[in-house]
């Protein structure tokens, strides 16, 4: 989840608890935050609890949450590279940078086709269209800045994302089993039809090592193209309003090269293979906890926040992208 939302969410809930519920929620906070981090719970427990905790309190740290869960985010990303082998990393992401550029550019016609269809305004339509066809909340995150999109835009925008990454997250894995998917199968759905990385990652931890390291590779693959897609905006934007938005920094995802990094060293250096496995645990841990943190920045506000149109565009959206990817995946179509 981007900042900006954050201050979005925290102006919506002005409410302030008293001393006693903010001791409590507090306690509660940390002690669920330990546990998802302990390695007791798995990935999608650990999100149901957030979200239980988004939806009963009154958040004491969300903006603090939101930081850390970026950053937690990424450090996780690269040590689950210590587990994955680099052969293994080329192969899937040559294959994989050709399925997202092809899945880019259908999501994208068709996304802001639905926008026009249900007449969502401003520049929500675009956010959420990008937000599903490469990354989630990070392409928001990068984009909103560059279109210059308003606070109510880039809250309706992440909501509807959020919403649909915790379904995901939990559907996915089952659909999979009840299709018998193998590995690469499912990491190669999960990576084209789920938004944010961090919800791929957790419904591949779930399924198996395999599914993680096909899944977090193509993933990867697809969330690059928020380089160029933002260089195009800018530049578009630039021409069409003055040049004012052509000024807006790219970030460039560094986490991902970190990521190639850690595969290298656990391919090229097996000597050191027990500290590349345990920190390949410790980024688990990690995961987990971060799917905490996100969690608990869902809450009745958030909810509220999203409008009927631009919702239904992100789940027609979401439903067409993840339903084609299936079909082509399950028939053979494509395959890694």
């Amino acid at each position: 989840m981007s900042e900006r939302m954050t201050e979005v969410t925290d102006a919506a809930q002005a409410d302030k608890p008293g001393p006693g519920k903010t001791f409590d929620a507090r306690m509660v906070f940390f002690l669920g935050l330990l546990l998802a981090g302990s390695g007791l719970v798995s990935p999608p427990v650990a999100l149901v609890g957030g979200i239980a905790f988004g939806f009963t309190v009154v958040h004491p740290y969300r903006r603090e949450a939101s930081s850390l869960a970026k950053l937690l985010l990424q450090l996780s990303v690269i040590l689950l590279g210590f587990g994955m082998n680099l052969n293994q990393v080329v192969h899937a992401g040559k294959s994989g940078f050709l399925y997202t550029a092809v899945s880019i550019c259908a999501a994208v016609v068709l996304g802001l086709l639905l926008g026009k269809v249900l007449k969502v305004g401003g520049k929500a339509s675009f956010l959420i269209t990008l937000g599903t066809a490469i990354c989630g909340g990070s392409a928001i995150a990068a984009l909103a800045p560059i279109t210059e999109a308003n606070e109510e835009e880039i809250s309706i925008s992440m909501g509807t994302v959020f919403l649909l990454n915790s379904v995901a997250l939990l559907l996915f894995p089952a659909v999979g089993w009840w299709l018998h998917l193998s590995q690469n199968q499912f990491g190669l759905w999960a990576a084209l039809a789920i938004h944010d990385t961090s919800s791929v990652v957790g419904a591949c931890v779930k399924y198996g090592g395999q599914a993680l390291a096909i899944g977090t590779t193509v993933k990867l693959a697809r969330a690059l193209w928020i380089v160029p897609v933002s260089l195009v905006t800018a530049a578009y934007m630039g021409k069409t309003a003055g040049g004012s938005q052509a000024r807006a920094k790219v970030k460039v995802p560094w986490f991902i090269f970190l990521f190639l990094g850690a595969s290298v060293l656990s391919t090229y250096l097996p000597r050191f293979m027990g500290a590349y496995v345990d920190l390949n645990k410790l980024g688990k841990a990690g995961l987990t906890a971060t799917l905490f943190l996100i969690g608990t920045s869902l809450s009745k506000k958030t909810l509220q926040a999203v409008g009927i149109k631009p919702f239904l565009q992100g789940v027609i959206l979401w439903i067409v992208v993840g339903t084609v990817s299936l079909v082509a995946i399950y028939t053979g179509v494509i395959s890694i």
